[in-house]
């Protein structure tokens, strides 16, 4: 018996048909990277995640490819603690992020308002082939680069820049539920191209889109490793240890992705009993900003408003020496700095650093039982 999956799509000569049956091939297939093999997620909600994170990759990448125009530029929001669509590529409930592609030939006037961030800045990426991501920073304005006036407006040039192929903007709030976020306007100053979205365009969009999507998941989902106590091989493919981090960095300018050139990182994650916690402590160095993150496997905070995911330099109840401890694990706990898993057993944690005096120390991690985790400040 023949059924419909049996009956070869119908050849066609429109390059957009087919680009376009290169896309829904490369989301039929995309799950594998997280559903098979030595990356394969091991619980339920990280099963749901991963085809959450498509559909998000999928949106983002459609508006950043098939939707903008750069030389009529639009700010694209990519990262948000308020939309669950736009939790992508490093989230945090601490800061909001757009994206804008840009034409290297032309001008663009940025402005707005600071409102209250703490931190804010605009990136200018290269973009090694359609779709790819940047594997460099072209340059970086942040907020003690500009002007204000009394009211917090500022305004600037930016381009041509060559080699650019996106902007991305960044606002790092103490607390975004309640402070005003960052407003951002950009025009183009010179004539925009004629306007055509024809088949080429589009098939040229959507091929973009795929690479995006694969770019994504060749990455995700991110290895949590395995706890110190069980027996597991050496070598060079193996998983960090989980419960721990990885030594702190400063971003250079040849980078992979969208890292922040100002910002330093530390990443580790979680593998935790319903009886167990996980006690970090830290010294922040001078900054600007620093938070640490709960993340799924997917780079994503499956945070929401009446739970705690995330903690910030503005947030955080110091230690009497100035450090500073927090505590995760699957429940909310009464310590100060308590941060929950929302029951998720495995994932991954996230530092981030702007504007540090220095590279900060490694953090330390301790695994306890939950009966035993602080409940107050030392």
């Amino acid at each position: 018996m023949t059924t419909d999956s049996d009956v070869a799509a119908p050849a066609t000569t429109h390059e957009a048909t087919q680009a376009w049956r290169e896309l829904l091939d490369t989301l039929r297939d995309l799950d594998r990277s997280f559903m098979e093999g030595d990356k394969a997620v091991t619980d339920d909600r990280h099963v749901a995640d991963g085809y959450r994170m498509l559909a998000t990759t999928l949106g983002v990448a459609l508006d950043v490819y098939l939707f903008a125009d750069p030389s009529r530029p639009l700010w694209l929001e990519v990262n948000s603690p308020w939309r669950p669509d736009r939790r992508w590529g490093g989230d945090n409930t601490d800061a909001i992020y757009y994206m804008c592609p840009v034409d290297p030939k032309r001008r663009y006037r940025i402005s707005g308002n600071r409102g209250d961030s703490v931190y804010f800045s605009v990136t200018a990426y290269n973009e090694p082939s359609p779709g790819a991501w940047s594997d460099r920073i072209l340059a970086i304005l942040r907020d003690d680069d500009l002007d204000f006036d009394a009211d917090g407006n500022f305004s600037f040039e930016l381009g041509p820049t060559p080699d650019a192929a996106v902007l991305m903007t960044r606002d790092y709030q103490a607390d975004p539920r309640v402070g005003k976020p960052v407003t951002w306007n950009i025009e183009a100053l010179d004539e925009p191209e004629p306007f055509r979205h024809g088949e080429a365009e589009t098939a040229a969009a959507l091929r973009a889109s795929a690479t995006w999507l694969k770019t994504m998941f060749a990455i995700l989902p991110l290895a949590v490793g395995v706890k110190a106590a069980e027996e597991h091989g050496l070598g060079h493919s193996t998983a960090m240890v989980a419960n721990d981090f990885a030594e702190p960095y400063q971003v250079p300018d040849a980078n992979f992705g969208w890292s922040a050139r100002d910002a330093c990182y530390s990443y580790g994650s979680f593998d935790l009993a319903e009886d167990e916690a996980l006690v970090v402590t830290h010294r922040p160095p001078t900054c600007r900003f620093w938070n640490l993150v709960v993340w799924n496997q997917f780079m994503a905070v499956p945070g929401v408003y009446d739970a705690r995911s995330s903690v910030n330099g503005s947030t955080a109840v110091p230690n009497a020496d100035g450090s500073v401890t927090v505590v995760v694990s699957r429940v909310t706990t009464t310590h100060p700095n308590s941060l929950t898993t929302l029951g998720y057993p495995r994932g991954n944690l996230a530092f981030r650093w702007f504007l540090a005096d220095e590279v900060p120390a490694l953090p330390e991690a301790q695994l306890v039982k939950l009966s035993d985790a602080p409940t107050a400040v030392s």
